[in-house]
């Protein structure tokens, strides 16, 4: 080989071996700068690069306090007395008495049906009785001068029972074609006009005594124990936000719903000035009195899922805290189990929190 193929080979050898070192060096500034990126948030960044990671909450302190022994529920207002007026039987529409939204009192004649059948023989049957009374005095008194026997002074007694009792069915079907009012109230928007032919049991109107309304309403079972006859409870109606009513708990059911683990409870409510009406909805609050060191905290604070749940704040993280609630008032739930006295909690933001997540909150506020 000649010195000049020798040079040629060492040339070459050194070419090589710089890309190989170039090469080298480049894998390495790779690693290094994908070591340093994966790092830079916890070693590099500093604390500004760990703000970005905290999130900026707004808290509330827990505190024991007062809270009302109460229990709410919604219900519904019914008539004390309601009723849909039908005819026992069919008939033409003679005369209609009283006009739509009109009180009236218990016994008021309301509608009249054609009751000129009814009538012909309710005549016939006081003939019939006119008749059989007459009979009866000639007998008795043929009986007492001997002419009869007792056999035919019975007879005839029977057969006077017998027509007093026709016109009593005779008066009595003519009563049926006479609707009147079952009780003191207010007629509804009636549905027939005079000449209508109706129909046995076919509807005609509706009557409701408002002057007292009852509101059934539901209360889970815990209560049970807590619950009177005789108890005041507040009503209040969304369509009169300004208004509260006071009702009397009149009767509670014996029977617990087996589905739902509640009772069913009825409370009486004046109506005089006519405010409420049947068929509203109504929300209802029962007091109880008042309990002393009783856990609360805002209603915003509990994120409900399969179980009610709430961020703690500990050592500047927030940590997931599963919680047992009892009642609500005015924005606050009482808290049961799952935080103690003094505990700080996430009141905002908690839809950008996960477990154990650094956060940054303001003032605290305290739950009164």
């Amino acid at each position: 080989m000649t010195l000049g193929g020798v040079v040629f080979m060492g040339m070459k050898k050194h070419r090589v071996g710089i890309i190989a070192l170039a090469l080298a060096g480049l894998l390495l500034l790779v690693g290094a700068t994908y070591w340093l990126q994966r790092a830079e948030p916890a070693t590099l960044r500093g604390d500004s690069a760990q703000a970005q990671d905290v999130t900026v909450v707004e808290t509330a302190r827990v505190l024991s306090v007062r809270f009302p022994a109460e229990a709410s529920a919604v219900g519904t207002l019914k008539s004390n007395e309601s009723v849909l007026l039908r005819p026992e039987t069919s008939g033409r529409i003679e005369a209609i008495y009283f006009k739509d939204g009109e009180r009236v009192k218990r016994g008021a004649l309301l509608l009249a049906l054609d009751a000129g059948v009814q009538a012909a023989e309710l005549q016939q049957a006081r003939a019939n009785l006119a008749l059989a009374q007459a009979n009866q005095r000639r007998n008795e008194d043929l009986f007492q001068k001997k002419f009869i026997s007792q056999q035919a002074l019975d007879n005839t007694r029977a057969a006077l029972k017998v027509q007093e009792a026709a016109v009593a069915l005779a008066q009595a079907r003519v009563d049926k074609m006479r609707i009147r009012a079952p009780f003191d109230g207010v007629v509804g928007i009636r549905n027939v006009s005079v000449g209508d032919y109706v129909k046995e049991g076919e509807d005609l109107v509706n009557l409701e005594d408002t002057a007292i309304l009852k509101v059934d309403f539901r209360l889970p079972e815990v209560h049970l124990n807590r619950l009177r006859v005789g108890q005041t409870l507040e009503v209040r109606s969304d369509a009169l936000p300004d208004e509260t009513f006071s009702a009397r708990l009149a009767a509670i059911d014996p029977l617990v719903d087996v589905g739902g683990r509640s009772i069913s409870c009825r409370a009486l409510l004046s109506n005089q000035e006519g405010h409420l009406h049947p068929g509203m909805f109504v929300r209802v609050q029962l007091a109880f009195g008042e309990r002393d060191t009783v856990l609360a905290i805002p209603e915003e604070a509990v994120v409900m899922g399969s179980t009610p749940s709430v961020f703690r704040v500990q050592n500047g993280r927030a940590k997931t805290a599963s919680v047992q609630l009892g009642q609500h008032r005015d924005g606050q739930v009482e808290v049961l189990e799952g935080l103690q006295a003094g505990d700080i909690v996430v009141t905002s933001g908690q839809l950008k929190l996960r477990d154990d997540q650094p956060v940054r909150y303001g003032e605290t506020h305290d739950v009164l």
